[in-house]
C-alpha cells in the first residue's frame, strides 16, 4: 500500500538528522536522501533490515544499539525487517577464531530466535515489525544459484577485507567457507529487496558487499548505516555474553543496576547515547556535566542505571534496585535474601576455608585463606583472622560474608 502525503510528516532533513543520531557512517548519504524524497512524495516506505544470528538465547544492551535505530525508522513510517540468521548461524565463525561465534544446530537456533524476538519487542513495535528467517531462501538455493552468487565477486575483492588481507600476506589459511559467509549475508538483501541495512562498524565489509550483490542482481543498492560497537562493562572488549561483560535486558533489576555501576567513567556518555532514549541535547548536557570537575561520575552512573532498569522493568523496580545497591555497597548491609547452605561435619567442626569453598564464596580453600588474611571474611558480623577457625554445629545459621558481595547463611549440623 502506498503512503499518502501527510502534512505532519517530518521533512527529509528532519528524518536525516534523526537517522544520523549515534551513527558512524551513512553510505552514501545522497542515496538515502533520494530514497526518503521518494517516500515523502507518496512512495512505498523504505525496507530497513538488520540481521541477527541467535547464537545465544538472550539479548543484551549491545544488541539494543541496532534495535533502537530500527525503532527510529519505524517511528518515521518505514518497514523494519528483523532478520533471523537461522541459516548463516549454522555456519558460526567460519574461521573458528572467534570466542563469540560457535556453530549451532538449527533446532537450537530456532529456540534462541523465539526469545530473541520476544525480547526485541521490548524496543521494536511488533505491529510494525516483519520477522523473517534467511533459511527461507538460502536453504532452497541450488548449486547453480550458489555459483551465480559466487560469480558476483572476485578473490581480489574478498582480499580487500582487512583481516583477510593480513592473513593472506602472513601465509595463514583462509577457508572458502569464510568467503561464502559475506556472500550469503549479501544475498539476504537481494531476497528482501532492502533499501537500508544496519550493522556494526565491524560489519562494514559485508554490508558494502551486499550493495554490490544487489547491483549484480539488478536491484537498486541499499544504503548502509554503521553503528558503533558497544564495549561491555569491562570497558575493553565488545559486549558479549560469552565474555561475561554483558548487561542482559531481561536480567533482574538489581543485576542491571549493579552491572551498570561497574562501567568505566569513560563509557557513561556512550551508554546514554546508544542504549537510552535520551535526546542529543540531553546527551550533550550529560557530556558537559561529566567534564565539570564538581560532578561525581558515580552520580551519572546511578542516573544511567535507574534509566535502564526503568526501561526494561519499571520505575518502582529502579527505585528498589538502587536501594538494594545502597544496602550492599554504601551501607554494607546483608541483602534481604541470602543463600542458605547446609553442611554436615565430623567431630571437631567445619574448617572455615572449606565452608567458604562449598558455599561457593571462594573458588578454593587457598583462595579462602587469602581472603581471610586480607581481612575480607566475616562470620556473624565479626572479622575472621584465624584461617584455621572451625565452625561447630549449632541451631542457628552462621551469617558469613566474603568481600562486599559474597553472602551465605551456613547451617552446620
Amino acid at each position: 500500500m502506498t503512503r499518502k502525503q501527510d502534512e505532519t510528516a517530518l521533512s527529509v532533513d528532519q528524518q536525516m538528522a534523526i537517522i544520523r543520531q549515534g551513527a558512524v557512517e551513512v553510505i552514501p548519504e545522497e542515496d538515502l536522501r533520494r530514497k526518503l524524497e521518494r517516500f515523502l512524495a507518496g512512495g512505498e516506505p523504505l525496507v530497513v533490515k538488520q540481521g541477527f544470528d541467535p547464537t545465544a538465547p538472550d539479548i543484551h544492551l549491545g544488541h539494543t544499539v541496532g534495535l533502537r535505530k530500527l525503532r527510529q525508522f519505524q517511528d518515521l513510517g518505514h518497514t523494519v525487517v528483523f532478520l533471523i540468521g537461522d541459516f548463516t548461524g549454522m555456519i558460526g565463525d567460519p574461521s573458528g577464531r572467534s570466542e563469540t561465534r560457535r556453530r549451532l544446530d538449527h533446532a537450537e537456533l530456532i529456540d534462541n530466535a523465539k526469545t530473541y524476538t520476544e525480547q526485541a519487542f521490548k524496543i521494536l513495535d511488533p505491529k510494525k515489525t516483519r520477522v523473517d528467517y534467511n533459511s527461507r531462501w538460502l536453504a532452497k538455493m541450488e548449486f547453480a544459484d550458489v555459483l551465480r552468487l559466487t560469480a558476483t565477486q572476485t578473490v581480489a575483492q574478498m582480499l580487500e577485507r582487512d583481516d583477510f588481507e593480513k592473513r593472506y600476506h602472513a601465509g595463514k589459511p583462509i577457508s572458502l567457507l569464510e568467503f561464502v559467509y559475506p556472500l550469503a549475508q549479501g544475498y539476504d538483501s537481494v531476497a528482501l529487496q532492502a533499501d537500508v541495512e544496519i550493522g556494526a562498524t565491524e560489519q562494514k565489509f559485508n554490508l558494502l558487499m551486499a550493495r554490490e550483490i544487489q547491483r549484480q542482481y539488478g536491484q537498486e543498492p541499499e544504503v548502509i548505516l554503521t553503528l558503533p560497537i558497544l564495549e561491555g562493562i569491562d570497558g575493553v572488549e565488545k559486549m558479549s555474553k560469552s565474555l561475561g561483560n554483558y548487561i542482559g535486558i531481561t536480567e533482574a533489576p538489581e543485576e542491571i543496576f549493579g552491572k551498570t555501576m561497574k562501567i568505566p567513567d569513560t563509557l557513561i556518555v556512550k551508554y546514554f547515547e546508544l542504549v537510552t532514549s535520551r535526546t542529543p541535547a540531553e546527551v550533550d548536557a550529560i557530556r558537559a556535566r561529566l567534564k565539570d570537575p564538581s560532578t561525581n561520575p558515580s552520580h551519572l552512573k546511578r542516573e544511567l542505571a535507574r534509566t535502564l532498569v526503568a526501561e526494561y522493568h519499571d520505575a518502582e523496580a529502579a527505585e528498589a534496585a538502587e536501594a538494594h545497591f545502597n544496602r550492599l555497597f554504601v551501607q554494607h548491609e546483608r541483602p534481604e535474601e541470602t543463600q542458605r547452605v547446609e553442611m554436615k561435619v565430623d567431630e571437631g567442626g567445619l574448617w572455615i576455608a572449606k565452608a567458604l569453598q562449598q558455599a561457593g564464596l571462594c573458588t578454593s580453600t587457598s583462595q579462602a585463606r587469602r581472603m581471610i588474611s586480607q581481612g575480607a571474611v566475616k562470620v556473624d558480623g565479626e572479622k575472621v583472622s584465624d584461617a584455621d577457625l572451625r565452625l561447630v554445629p549449632r541451631k542457628e545459621a552462621y551469617a558469613v560474608q566474603v568481600g562486599k558481595r559474597g553472602f551465605a547463611d551456613i547451617v552446620v549440623s
